[in-house]
């Protein structure tokens, strides 16, 4: 059968009902990191679309209904440059900037990908039940026509109406990334000029999400790097709940990427005097720092944690150290660092027989403003019971998330440095 018969049939009809399967999901197994045993001549299913530069497939049904920001969509395309739209086909081989307009998009690896070349593989689609879609860039080339470097990604979308109608997940898999750029979009054998893109984008110009070094030569690092709780590098994983970004409830967290032990945030604030959820897994204190973007305005700590009271310590840069305040702050109340905000500080406190569950996601959940828009990258650093007050980063993730929820009223005391908690 033709390429063009095979994604005409595609179109017609559910791609559960379309595609060669091989078992179930429960059957597949991991190349690498991976998902196979999907059929097909590479075990990932059937051909997305042939052999190409800048092609995409035809309009695809979806076994399940996805609700993407606000937008329902039961079909989709498959771009041969590393990424799914859902209202039209995108040739676009330069990876734009996100936030974008128009054009509802999934892009795990957004890039000049060329399958043109002999030694190249391909684009491949597959459902292996109804509940799941996967999609493989299989040791694909660049442009133009460039095999010396391959890349061999994937992308799986789960239907979570379990959790609510229209929710469901997006995976990124990276097995092998060698290249990051075509030759049009500036590249010197597959590297510099501007580099892919990976992340998500509502298309409203507004709500987006990248992932670290997107656009840059870090790009490449995300092959070693994960945001699951438990990291496997190379898998991220996001829930999409009530079509929006992972993040918008306190139980759909964003998860950050643990870094040398560090939990490390990288995300686009639109509205400042939204709070910035994060919740870290259990210590006696944190330390809080901004390493690039707007400074924090103010912070919300949780309640129901021993005495619900915490001492807050701001940074003295003569000294070079983390100072006490002489300020209890008060759990669900806003604490205010004033005009210009602080770039870091530091909460200490947390009674270590509160036992807090790092399993939990709402365990410490930390509210933040910030003085203004734009783009902060966070690291919060957890203080291990027996280290005071050098922080002791510990050996695990910690969720976060954005909520827009409004501040209570102000609640804190002032206090004397001989009456820490905890000394």
């Amino acid at each position: 059968m033709s390429i063009s018969k095979v994604l005409n049939r595609l179109s017609m009809t559910a791609l559960s009902a379309a595609f060669v399967i091989i078992g179930t999901a429960n059957n597949a197994q991991a190349a690498g990191l991976l998902l196979n045993g999907f059929g097909g001549n590479a075990g990932f299913g059937e051909l997305a679309l042939p052999r190409n530069d800048d092609g995409s497939s035809n309009q695809l049904n979806l076994p399940f209904q996805i609700n993407f920001f606000g937008n329902t969509f039961n079909n989709f395309f498959v771009n041969n440059n590393g990424n799914l739209t859902f209202r039209s086909r995108l040739g676009q081989f330069t990876p734009n900037p996100f936030p974008i307009a128009n054009q509802p998009i999934i892009a795990p690896y957004w890039s000049d990908v060329d399958t043109r070349c002999a030694t190249c593989g391909e684009v491949y689609v597959a459902s292996p039940n109804s509940d799941t879609v996967v999609v493989t860039w299989n040791n694909v080339g660049y442009f133009s026509n460039r095999s010396d470097k391959l890349n061999n990604f994937q992308t799986v979308l789960r239907n979570r109406n379990d959790t609510g109608a229209g929710n469901f997940d997006i995976e990124f898999r990276y097995e092998t990334l060698e290249w990051t750029t075509g030759n049009a979009s500036g590249g010197v054998n597959g590297l510099g000029g501007i580099p892919a893109q990976a992340g998500f984008d509502a298309g409203d110009n507004v709500n987006f999400f990248t992932l670290p070094g997107s656009r840059t030569a870090e790009v490449l690092n995300i092959q070693n790097t994960s945001n699951l709780p438990d990291p496997v590098p190379g898998i991220w994983s996001f829930a999409v709940r009530n079509g929006v970004l992972p993040g918008a409830t306190p139980d759909n967290p964003l998860l950050p990427v643990v870094i040398d032990d560090e939990f490390n945030f990288d995300f686009n604030i639109v509205n400042p005097t939204q709070p910035v959820f994060i919740d870290p897994p259990v210590a006696i204190g944190y330390d809080y720092i901004v390493d690039s973007g707007p400074n924090i305005a103010s912070v919300i700590l949780p309640t129901g944690i021993g005495d619900d009271l915490y001492d807050l310590f701001t940074f003295n840069s003569t000294d070079n150290d983390f100072v006490d305040s002489g300020i209890d702050i008060a759990g669900g109340f806003a604490f205010n660092f004033g005009d210009g905000g602080v770039d870091r500080f530091r909460i200490l406190g947390i009674e270590p027989s509160a036992g807090l569950d790092p399993n939990d996601i709402t365990a410490f959940v930390t509210g933040l403003t910030f003085t203004d828009a734009g783009r902060v990258q966070l690291r919060q650093i957890a203080i291990s019971q027996n280290t005071t007050p050098a922080p002791v980063p510990e050996p695990a993730t910690i969720l976060g998330s954005l909520i827009a929820l409004g501040f209570g009223r102000k609640l804190y005391r002032m206090r004397s440095h001989s009456a820490n908690k905890g000394a």
